[in-house]
């Protein structure tokens, strides 16, 4: 790291991330024994990191200050919501478990603002002495591949032996495993309700008109199309096993993205975004958008929705896990009995929340199943009505988004 600043970038700006507060004191500490000036460290007991941030980047934050920094080290705490533009490098010390922390990291500097033509992004891995001793690479490996489910479509990316340069290649984004944005259904929601809980903050009158809104419900807006954004009808379903889901089908009637999250966003407008009149094709666009999401469910297992869901992935590693499983904590019948209410009737949403988070944090099949079979037992798991367990099909509204004829 000395010689990284010391020989390829003695005059730039470096932004070094770290996991851990301890290993900031170490490295301010230790480099600037070795004679790099201009250096401060951050972390969670800082006093004031904005005005450290300040002086380290002070032309993205319109901030004049007497003396610079050259050389910031600092937790995750800076690698969300400041402007660190006046840096075009950053500095991976150690490797985190969760990937989407190298993107959260590398976004604080590669924003709008930037002035350099590159960001560039180092990664240091232990020694091999090192490296014999705590096993980081292969523990590593093998976290990535337990959670392989946070990142959706590249499980079968994890599932290959990883060697180092693979690695590398991995959190240098060369693999491409995180081209798409994290669409867990625990974002979804959270996204949802903070959209609902903005809205009726500003304008508490919306919560009556939301809420008394008819059912099967639709409008158009103007909409300029893009290549990943075209022209087309969104369509929000209660499916036949109580769940929710979001479909977007483009003019030609097909899917434009599976995406919740991005569909979802790709919805917002203001309140008060004029109307347009409705395309010819609207309806026969939502027909579309339903079958589809009909048909996914029904490839899914019918009550379980969508494949990428916390629902259907439990309810498959817990179906693996009976199977391969003899030595339960608890009896059999109440097992079945929570697997059963889970692929029957639709989940809390505080179950959903829960599964979600977990699912994501590498939990265990034995520990699934404990949760699972906790939540059953304290009738915290699925709602229960026996009238909805053949329910019919329910669009409770679509939009469409073309451009005014």
């Amino acid at each position: 790291l000395w010689q990284l600043l010391q020989e390829n970038h003695p005059q730039e700006k470096v932004l070094i991330f770290s996991q851990f507060a301890d290993t900031v004191t170490y490295l301010v500490t230790q480099l600037r024994n070795r004679g790099v000036d201009k250096i401060a460290g951050v972390t969670g007991n800082s006093p004031n990191p904005a005005e450290i941030v300040h002086r380290f980047s002070p032309r993205s934050n319109s901030q004049q200050v007497e003396e610079e920094i050259r050389v910031l080290v600092a937790t995750d705490i800076l690698s969300e919501g400041l402007n660190l533009q006046d840096c075009a490098i950053i500095v991976n010390y150690d490797l985190p478990w969760a990937i989407i922390r190298l993107i959260q990291r590398a976004g604080r500097v590669d924003r709008i603002g930037q002035k350099a033509s590159q960001v560039l992004c180092y990664s240091f891995l232990p020694a091999e002495g090192v490296e014999r001793i705590i096993k980081l690479r292969t523990r590593l490996s093998q976290r990535l591949r337990e959670n392989a489910e946070v990142v959706g479509t590249d499980e079968i990316f994890f599932e290959e032996e990883m060697d180092n340069q693979t690695l590398l290649d991995l959190y240098h984004e060369k693999s491409e495993v995180i081209d798409e944005e994290e669409d867990q259904e625990v974002d979804l929601t959270s996204e949802a309700y903070q959209i609902w809980k903005n809205a009726i903050e500003v304008d508490p009158s919306l919560k009556h008109t939301i809420e008394n809104l008819p059912p099967v419900v639709y409008s158009t807006r103007s909409h300029t199309p893009t290549a990943t954004h075209p022209e087309g009808v969104m369509v929000y379903l209660k499916t036949a096993g109580g769940n929710d889901a979001l479909a977007w089908m483009d003019k030609q009637g097909n899917s434009v993205t599976q995406s919740q999250l991005t569909i979802l966003r790709s919805a917002a407008c203001h309140p008060q975004t004029p109307p347009i009149p409705l395309h010819p094709q609207h309806h026969q666009l939502v027909q579309k958008g339903t079958e589809l999401i009909a048909e996914e469910e029904t490839h899914s297992g019918g009550h379980l929705g969508r494949m990428t869901g916390a629902k259907f992935k439990t309810y498959e590693r817990l179906k693996r896990y009976a199977q391969d499983s003899s030595d339960n904590l608890f009896p059999p019948e109440v097992f079945n009995q929570a697997i059963a209410q889970l692929y029957h009737y639709p989940l809390r949403q505080s179950a959903l929340d829960r599964l979600n988070r977990c699912l994501r944090t590498g939990i265990s099949d034995q520990q699934l199943a404990d949760l699972v079979v906790s939540l059953y037992q304290d009738d915290r798991l699925c709602i229960v009505h026996e009238e909805e367990t053949n329910q019919e099909p329910q669009i409770i509204c679509s939009l469409g988004l073309f451009q005014p004829s």
